[in-house]
């Protein structure tokens, strides 16, 4: 519990203290059947020394993470009654905390959306990310593209730019196709998705405009729609497009930049048994890479005096955001190195990587907030580094904050008893 004079509790612990309260995490356990009756495993204190303790490096195993555990909670245990301790109960306890945190970190502003795109609530960037499992794994979560006997699971996430922070966390087996991962909704009205090239379906960018959303995609290479319209004229004698697919006219255009109305064709999901085919206008926005040499084009919804084809272009590298978070797990917060063959710790292992995460964008939020004008310099990797450097000795604040307190004589007991 966090003291009353809160002016002597450092700011940092305070703010991940309100994230995960200690009321909240004895009920989310009681409610999850975590504990049924308390005894030696202190559901808070195994929390906080998992999320400050294995998901940052320091501890390397499960039986390190026991060590850790007696050491914060003054007690000795035998390694059975340790990994008893991870039953689905458990990763239930630990995917509502996620839940919990994502549902705070939404009500807070991390990033304000510039002038061009504040008419928008938020940008939202959808992805997924693989993880490899132990071998022994593989008849319950079979990886996809391997002949060799291999498992892994499919982590899907929903990043929010304002929030700075996963909107949505959710593990699929590696095999689950990207279609039906991704779940849309009215949740997307006012809002703009930015997709991948695996979630790419006309009936997804149909539903999403129904929803009252917008999207940015980028376009396909087999798609080749009819142009009907163009945004953006050119002077002098320019290649004419309408009435032309786009795939047939890119290779003699020179124009840095294609910004034209686009038909489609395709066929609606079935419903009462019967399934009607559409046709549905979208834009699409072609930017010229000098790099490559070819053109990116990019599929939206988003008319063109509210964004223009350069802002398009631009919009789409915001998708880079949720590669750094998928970045910042792995090299960070060890989401890719989970040697166990228990499918529990599996999956108690990746939900404490999110967490983990979710605990540093807090504190760096705090960080960013009191020093607005050096904000841009905490970049969420470096930030990560600093993080992940500091997480025991905020551990032990943590568990002080919460009234208890070692001595080395209960640490010497501990080691004995090891």
């Amino acid at each position: 519990m966090v003291p009353d004079n809160k002016n002597k509790v450092d700011p940092t612990v305070q703010a991940i203290v309100e994230l995960f309260p200690e009321d909240f995490l004895r009920n989310t356990a009681r409610e999850t059947g975590v504990v049924e009756r308390e005894r030696k495993i202190d559901v808070v204190i195994l929390f906080w020394v998992t999320t400050l303790g294995f998901g940052v490096r320091f501890l390397s195993t499960i039986r390190g993470l026991k060590r850790k555990y007696e050491e914060h909670a003054k007690t000795t245990l035998s390694i059975s009654s340790f990994y008893d301790r991870f039953t689905p109960e458990m990763v239930d306890f630990l995917r509502k905390c996620v839940l919990h945190a994502i549902e705070l970190q939404a009500q807070q502003t991390g990033r304000i959306l510039n002038d061009k795109l504040k008419r928008f609530k938020d940008l939202v960037i959808q992805d997924s990310t693989i993880i490899r499992l132990h071998e022994s794994l593989a008849k319950i979560w079979p990886a996809a593209r391997t002949k060799k006997i291999a498992a892994g699971v499919k982590v899907s996430c929903i990043v929010s730019a304002v929030a700075d922070s996963p909107k949505s966390v959710r593990i699929y087996p590696e095999r689950t196709s990207e279609a039906k991962i991704l779940r849309l909704g009215p949740w997307l009205r006012d809002r703009i998705l930015l997709i991948d090239l695996g979630y790419f379906k006309y009936q997804s960018f149909d539903r999403i405009d129904s929803y009252g959303g917008y999207f940015v995609s980028r376009l396909k290479g087999n798609a080749n729609p009819l142009i009907v319209g163009v945004n953006q004229k050119w002077r002098g004698n320019s290649v004419a497009v309408v009435g032309k697919k786009l795939r047939d006219i890119l290779p003699h255009l020179k124009r840095e930049i294609l910004d034209v109305e686009v038909e489609v064709e395709f066929k609606r999901r079935k419903y009462k048994g019967k399934q009607s085919t559409v046709k549905r206008r979208f834009r699409v926005v072609c930017a010229f890479n000098p790099e490559s040499g070819e053109y990116h084009a990019y599929l939206t919804n988003i008319r063109v005096e509210i964004l223009s084809a350069a802002d398009i272009a631009l919009l789409y590298r915001a998708r880079w955001e949720i590669e750094l978070i998928f970045k910042e797990l792995k090299s960070n917060y060890r989401m890719d190195q989970i040697p166990s063959a228990n499918p529990n710790i599996v999956k108690y292992l990746i939900w404490v990587a999110i967490l983990t995460l979710m605990c540093s964008r807090r504190i760096l939020q705090l960080i960013r907030n009191a020093n607005p004008e050096n904000a841009n310099r905490y970049t969420h990797l470096r930030w990560a580094k600093v993080f992940t450097q500091q997480a025991d000795r905020l551990l032990t604040e943590v568990v002080e904050c919460m009234g208890l307190k070692l001595d080395m004589l209960t640490i010497y007991d501990i080691y004995l008893g090891q």
